[in-house]
């Protein structure tokens, strides 16, 4: 009830109409109709966009006397309402960076991007559309450089939404506004080995592309204005406002193999008068999973599964990879359905004032596959297969892998099983307040809340510790979080050079962890996806309270300062006081401008860090084992010597130049440096030593698999243990957060368009974006805890390191064409990723201090055409990487050495595996998991595995 009483409030408030007039006309650029222009009646909320051929119709409200007439790279004009009722303009070019930014860059009064201090991005819908893609990270992902995100073939809760990150520094330190305000985080923790390993971020796929007007990416720290998670930036989406027609977007789409389609429908509608408007937006998606599995290589799968000696072991792996190549893995994409709704409405009161509200839900459901449990690695006592199935052929004999306790005619038939994943997400938030203007002081104040909830679903497996009792469908619990923000903004302009501005904040944050039914975390719990047992299901809170006061003189017409100052105060962990200093100077003409900023910022821990507890499965040497993360209040986290969490510290330099030599062509120049102390990290997963002592099948025991283990970190994981296992540990590791390490972040944003030139009967506008990192670094060693450096092991091995440091790509540029001709308007895009590298231990073993899979540059290219039939009907034809370009990767030497030494000994163990044929495909086939996702490696890639995929939209309007 709490979220839909929102929702009808607005709507009780905002169903108004009142007497209109209808105004039509055109708006020109060298002769030729203009589209995409924003039209308002000006003291309104209304407006309207003129089409294909610059035409537009709007209702006035009666007595209005002036339209305002912008658009990106236009100077703003506005034009007398003639008795008529038909008006025509025409534009003239200015900067194509003088878009008016509402939100981010100073929280003091607005300003155009050319008077801004800071850098900032202005992509519009159109934009977002052009790149065909279906949700709102993935059209991020080919229209912002900096902006870098990626699906893995196999990831369990993070189908549910995908990690991302600007500026190579994690999704979590990356503010995202809706409207200005605060949109709550994910309640899903990523634990996959990719990047955002050990945070979260918003779910930006919930949000409908179709209810965006457009998009402000303010690519610089921003603690002092909005408080924590601003440490890379801040992205603030703007809703669509005024409303002069409904639309119905209907697209559908499919992978060039056939799979993956995709459909989905859209309306956006409202209302509109001189008293307020409505803006809504209804969606319904459907998107089918893509499989993109490999074929297993034998040689690989038996030296994971079998035992190399060419026995009955290995003779079983042969025999099934012959019948079944792919090892009947189904992975890739998942399966998901969606419906999201969002409402933005406003009413005029008084002379300038606003009530403003705005609500959106979506309800989500993911199914994904695991990996295939095949015969010889996993057995499910026939639980969930016949004896007779398959033709009865009989895989397993009671020479190898049968129960002999259950008989060995048991298994004839058996194929082997595959476990299904199933979320349910439902993600909502919504805002109230109101503007007002009194005396040249402006104020807003709101209130907002928000939240996100992910329950799981484990289908068709088993707990293996329960035997023949064990169930086949599992509730493995989930995660909830939510928050309720409160805001108060005031500014002023004091004078003419000098405007003030200060306001306050209060948040309440609540982060849930869900329990799973009993079997699903029993023993070694559900296979594929263990459960969280009840002793650490909570609900943890805490307080913040902050505040701001922003200071803008402009010592001359050219010459800009600004000054932020803000200090916090959190319930959990105490204070934080940050600043921001930055200007702008302009040359004359307006032709240059020069900016720097300098900034000091905070990102508290999130309440999932800070207590989460759980134990996961995941791969390590080919094989599941399951891995403990204690929270830093545990007695484990104590034992070790780990301290609670405290907030990172960062530091942000920025300095950049904007040339516009003509009124068509603009030039932007950014160079960041981000250094952030106390950076906290996920740690690496640490186990005990090797014992030196055997089992029965000459297995080496670690230290906490003993009776009496002899280190304090094999005794923590041993007191971990629920007892199964003839004395082994149920815990092969250990996890936890820590502040540990320190690093710096570097690079350059470049910006460059072109509009307006004339080729043929039509008009061609070029763009090009890149991002390029200079330096992405640890600086230092992370101080190990005593039990952990005893053990000789690290919080923080190489494979952290590399996650941490070149997971994302070294180098991402976007070269765009946008070609108008009558009412056709074809857009080309050609996207190119720099390489990344990561070191998987996890799969490759020790061999991945000497080696490292690099990915390689590619270009992914994209094309849009698109036809108005008329005024109401448009047609918009996509290929996404029209060439087919799939991610590929490669084994090169690359040692972690320190001394001259050491590294001519690891060039010489790396020499060896890389100049033979069989070793090195050996271990390539590791670190695709048996071969299973050579396509990919089983972590890291740059862009989607996909390859082409083929979509359209139909838009009507009405």
């Amino acid at each position: 009830m709490k979220k839909i009483l929102p929702i009808l409030v607005m709507l009780l408030v905002c169903t108004i109409a009142f007497a209109q007039k209808m105004v039509t006309g055109t708006v020109l650029d060298n002769g030729a109709g203009l589209p995409g222009v924003n039209v308002a009646v000006k003291g309104t909320s209304m407006g309207a966009q003129t089409d294909i051929d610059g035409k537009f119709s709007v209702k006035a409200p009666a007595g209005a006397t002036t339209l305002v007439f912008s658009y990106i790279g236009y100077n703003t004009q506005e034009v007398a309402i003639p008795a008529s009722g038909v008006v025509e303009v025409s534009m003239t070019a200015g900067s194509t960076l003088g878009e008016v930014v509402v939100s981010v860059g100073s929280r003091n009064t607005q300003r155009t991007i050319t008077d801004a201090s800071v850098p900032i991005d202005i992509i519009g819908a159109k934009d977002l559309r052009a790149t065909g893609q279906t949700s709102f990270d993935k059209a991020l992902q080919y229209r912002v450089p900096s902006f870098n995100t990626v699906n893995t073939p196999v990831n369990d809760a993070t189908t549910l939404l995908d990690p991302y990150e600007i500026r190579n520094m994690g999704p979590s330190r990356t503010l995202i506004l809706i409207n200005g305000k605060r949109k709550n985080l994910s309640s899903l923790l990523y634990v996959q080995f990719s990047p955002g390993r050990g945070e979260t971020g918003v779910d930006l796929s919930a949000i409908p592309q179709e209810a965006i007007e457009r998009v402000e990416i303010l690519r610089d720290g921003a603690s002092a204005q909005y408080g924590s998670d601003a440490i890379a930036g801040v992205m603030n989406v703007i809703l669509k406002s005024k409303y002069d027609f409904s639309s119905v977007n209907i697209n559908s789409g499919i992978t060039s193999k056939g799979d993956g389609k995709t459909f989905g429908v859209a309306l956006n509608s409202g209302h509109s008068s001189d008293k307020g408007f409505i803006n809504y937006t209804i969606g319904l998606s459907q998107q089918g999973n893509a499989v993109r599995s490999g074929i297993i290589d034998v040689p690989t799968e038996i030296a994971t599964f079998g035992d190399g000696k060419g026995g009955a072991d290995d003779q079983l792996i042969k025999a099934y990879l012959k019948d079944y190549p792919t090892g009947n893995n189904l992975n890739g994409t998942a399966e998901v359905t969606a419906a999201k709704m969002l409402i933005n409405a406003g009413v005029n009161f008084g002379k300038k004032g606003l009530f403003y509200a705005n609500a959106a839900y979506v309800a989500k459901k993911a199914l994904s596959n695991a990996n295939y449990r095949t015969p010889y690695w996993r057995q499910d006592r026939g639980l969930l297969h016949s004896p007779t199935d398959n033709g009865g052929k009989n895989y397993l004999t009671a020479a190898t892998l049968a129960f002999p306790s259950d008989g060995v005619d048991l298994y004839k038939g058996y194929i082997g099983y595959m476990p299904t994943f199933e979320g349910d997400l439902s993600d909502y938030n919504a805002t109230i307040g109101a503007k007002d203007e009194i005396n040249g002081w402006k104020s807003d104040v709101s209130l907002t809340t928000g939240g996100n909830q992910q329950l799981y679903t484990v289908n068709n497996t088993v707990n293996r510790s329960l035997g023949k009792s064990s169930p086949t469908s599992f509730k493995p619990g989930g995660f909830g979080f939510s928050h309720i923000v409160g805001n108060l903004d005031v500014s002023k302009a004091l004078t003419e050079k000098f405007s003030l501005g200060f306001g306050a904040e209060a948040r309440s944050e609540t982060y849930k962890i869900i329990a799973g039914d009993t079997a699903s975390y029993t023993g070694q719990g559900s296979n594929s996806f263990p459960g969280i047992n009840a002793i650490n299901a909570a609900t943890n809170s805490r307080f913040n309270l902050g505040g701001y006061v922003d200071l803008n003189y402009d010592i001359t017409p050219q010459f800009l300062i600004n000054a932020t100052g803000r200090v916090e105060k959190y319930s959990d962990f105490g204070n934080a006081n940050v600043f921001k200093v930055s200007s702008r100077y302009k040359l004359p003409n307006d032709k240059v401008v020069v900016r720097a900023s300098y900034s000091t910022g905070f990102r508290a821990p999130t309440l999932h860090q800070i207590y989460s507890q759980s134990v996961q499965a995941s791969f390590a040497g080919g094989t599941i084992v399951s891995s403990g993360l204690f929270n830093n209040s545990s007695v484990p986290a104590r034992q070790l010597g780990i301290p609670k969490l405290k907030a990172e510290k960062s530091t942000n330099i920025a300095l950049g130049a904007g040339f516009n030599p003509t009124k068509n062509l603009s030039i932007s120049v950014d160079y960041y440096n981000i250094n952030v102390k106390d950076r906290i990290v996920y740690s690496s997963s640490i186990t005990s030593p090797s014992s030196g002592i055997k089992d029965a099948n000459g297995y080496t025991l670690k230290d906490s698999e003993l009776g009496a283990p002899k280190t304090q970190l094999g005794s923590i994981l041993k007191g971990a243990s629920s007892g199964q296992g003839k004395g082994k540990a149920d815990l092969n590791s250990v996890q936890f957060f820590i502040n540990g390490i320190e690093t710096t972040t570097s690079g350059l944003d470049v910006v460059a368009s072109q509009r307006n030139l004339e080729i043929g009967s039509g008009k061609l506008a070029v763009n090009l974006a890149g991002n390029f990192v200079l330096s992405n670094k640890i600086i230092g060693s992370p101080n190990e805890p005593r039990p952990i450096a005893e053990a000789k092991a690290s919080i923080l091995n190489e494979q952290i390191k590399s996650l941490l440091t070149e997971s994302r790509p070294q180098y991402k540029a976007i070269l765009g064409l946008d070609y108008q001709m009558g009412k056709f308007n074809v857009n080309l895009n050609n996207t190119l990723f720099g390489k990344t590298a990561f070191r998987d231990f996890d799969n490759g073993g020790d061999a991945m201090a000497d080696i490292k899979a690099v990915f390689k540059p590619a270009v992914v290219t994209d094309l849009s055409i698109g036809y108005m039939f008329n005024d109401k009907i448009s047609l918009t034809l996509n290929a996404n990487n029209l060439l087919n370009v799939l991610p590929k990767w490669d084994l090169v030497a690359s040692s972690v050495a320190t001394t001259d030494a050491e590294k001519t000994a690891s060039a010489a163990r790396a020499n060896k595996i890389l100049s033979n044929p069989a070793e090195k495909s050996l271990l390539r086939g590791f670190l695709g998991f048996s071969g299973r996702y050579d396509i990919l490696g089983y972590n890291g890639s740059q862009f989607s595995q996909l390859g082409t995929t083929i979509n359209a939209n139909l838009n009507i309007k009405f």
